[in-house]
């Protein structure tokens, strides 16, 4: 448990010193706050999910790789959005949640088709990663000729300027880089500490593999997304906590999938396809229901979205 712990402390700490160092870096380089805030702070912000996963595909831990991305996106929808809408109702602009949240819900069908026939294949690796550089490019655009915030993955980025004022105070050029390498070293630490410690966990106490990925492992990547979340809600940026939510789903699906599935293509644990998977659907649709008759998410619909996600978890410690 200690290493689980220590690996989570590490792999949180990293990602953040990443972040900030790959800002500064990118700043001092000459990028534009649309391109850092599109790609730099989207990739960054998702490190330690991208690492967890990676490290458990490549030493032969599904389970935990893909129960850590859907478990993840299942916190952001369920956890975040229904502890940010308690704090303050949510804003939904009809039209980037459609669009945003209708793309993260086709490639969860994708996904789970998949995943119940084929399984998954470098090929489906490659289309996710393929598809992110397009929507990626798509973003970009939307930015540059629409009003701001025509995205959500700017709402991403913005969540984190938002919760963090400091993030593009100066710094001599050796110290960014310096942050930025200490950043990355910490993460491969913690993401392999992580891991190590989840497998141990599974072992002492029966659970598996896929549980494990599906709950401890996904809240505890998903802490940065909830505390920026939580300030953005508190400081009255109620959209931009939903973007988060969004960008941080659509990147944890094509980017962190698509890694995993070149990396370690296969079969899902039937606990992800046969439930999480599910869950995760069901959840998408009730986000779209909910824009469908509102213009907010409001506090007893974020009520709704937490008991949901208590349930789930409640369901999979009865089931181990």
């Amino acid at each position: 448990m200690l290493i689980l712990t220590l690996g989570f402390v590490v792999l949180i700490v990293g990602g953040e010193l990443l972040v900030r160092g790959a800002v500064r870096v990118a700043e001092r380089a000459g990028m534009s706050q649309l391109l850092i805030g599109l790609t730099i702070v989207g990739f960054g912000t998702s490190a330690p999910e991208l690492v967890a996963s990676v490290e458990a595909a490549r030493t032969g831990s599904p389970g935990i790789a893909w129960g850590n991305i859907v478990g993840s996106n299942l916190a952001n929808s369920l956890l975040i959005l229904g502890t940010a809408s308690l704090i303050l109702p949510m804003v939904v602009p009809r039209g980037p949640l459609w669009r945003d949240g209708g793309l993260a819900l086709i490639v969860t069908v994708v996904l789970w088709l998949v995943a119940s026939t084929t399984g998954i294949t470098v090929a489906i690796g490659v289309a996710f990663l393929t598809l992110l550089v397009c929507y990626l490019g798509y973003a970009y655009w939307a930015e540059r000729t629409q009003p701001v915030g025509a995205s959500a993955l700017h709402e991403k980025a913005e969540s984190l300027e938002v919760s963090d004022t400091h993030l593009h105070d100066v710094q001599p050029l050796w110290r960014a880089i310096l942050v930025l390498v200490f950043g990355i070293i910490l993460i491969v630490m913690g993401g392999r500490w992580l891991v190590e410690g989840a497998v141990d966990l599974a072992r002492l106490v029966g659970m598996s593999e896929a549980v494990i990925g599906l709950t401890v492992i996904a809240i505890g990547t998903s802490l940065p997304e909830l505390v920026t979340s939580v300030i953005a809600a508190y400081k009255g940026a109620s959209a931009v906590a939903l973007g988060n939510v969004l960008g941080s789903n659509i990147f944890n699906l094509l980017l962190i999938g698509g890694v995993t599935a070149v990396i370690a293509p296969g079969t899902i644990p039937g606990e992800i396809t046969n439930f999480g998977l599910p869950v995760l659907i069901a959840t998408a649709l009730l986000l779209l229901l909910f824009a469908a008759t509102g213009r907010k998410i409001t506090r007893w619909e974020g009520a709704i979205l937490l008991a949901i996600y208590l349930m789930m978890l409640a369901y999979n410690l009865v089931a181990v």
